[in-house]
């Protein structure tokens, strides 16, 4: 199933306070970035993030976002502001994106 740009619109309300979001469409799905850093999707309606050290201390719902694909977690808050917490933590232990070859 799909995800409904209704729920990426409320995703994106949730993340509006974390700085340089954005996101890609992908196979009926959507990829979140900030900072040019993938940390997390919208998946079924659902509004998962990778698992690192940082959000697995905020967060504990673990999810898949598709058969194959390795764990996440759920975002069960709507607090803006904690939304914003787990992000920004996430950022300080994803690596940075890779630079493309021209």
């Amino acid at each position: 199933m799909a995800s409904s740009a209704e729920y990426l619109e409320y995703v994106l309300d949730l993340l509006a306070d974390v700085p340089e979001v954005s996101h890609r469409k992908m196979m009926g799905e959507y990829l979140l970035y900030a900072s040019g850093k993938l940390f997390g999707g919208v998946y079924d309606d659902r509004f998962l993030v990778k698992s690192t050290e940082s959000s697995r201390a905020l967060l504990s719902v673990p999810a898949v976002p598709y058969e194959g694909a390795a764990e996440m977690l759920l975002v069960d808050v709507e607090d803006k502001a904690a939304v914003r917490t787990i992000v920004e933590g996430m950022l300080q232990e994803l690596p940075e994106p890779r630079k493309r070859r021209a």
